[in-house]
């Protein structure tokens, strides 16, 4: 089977991309949106960075795509320390600090 090729515009300006350190997905029937936070230590407000709204079918493919990414990851780097959904809270007081 031949292989596709896709030419890809990326533009200096997106080629820099945006720190963020907290994601929001929130979703209808039709729809997944999800907000890219940047939120300082020790502060109670962040700002959306990026905003992405994708279908259902492709939200999934996304999960798929980060999974196997995220298995390369930690076969060359080591395992990702999670954060069990039982401690995780927002990244109000980064390294433990007070907020």
């Amino acid at each position: 089977m031949e292989e596709k090729k896709m030419n890809i515009n990326l533009t200096p300006e997106v080629a820099e991309g945006k720190y963020v350190n907290l994601a929001i997905i929130s979703h209808s029937s039709s729809e997944f949106v999800i907000d890219f936070v940047g939120l300082m230590p020790g502060m109670q407000q962040g700002s959306v960075k990026s905003r992405v709204i994708m279908t259902p079918e492709n939200a999934k493919r996304l999960l798929f795509a980060l999974q196997g990414n995220i298995e390369k990851y930690e076969k060359q780097f080591g395992k990702i320390e999670a954060i069990s959904s039982a401690n995780s809270t927002l990244p109000l007081t980064f390294n433990g600090g007070e907020a």
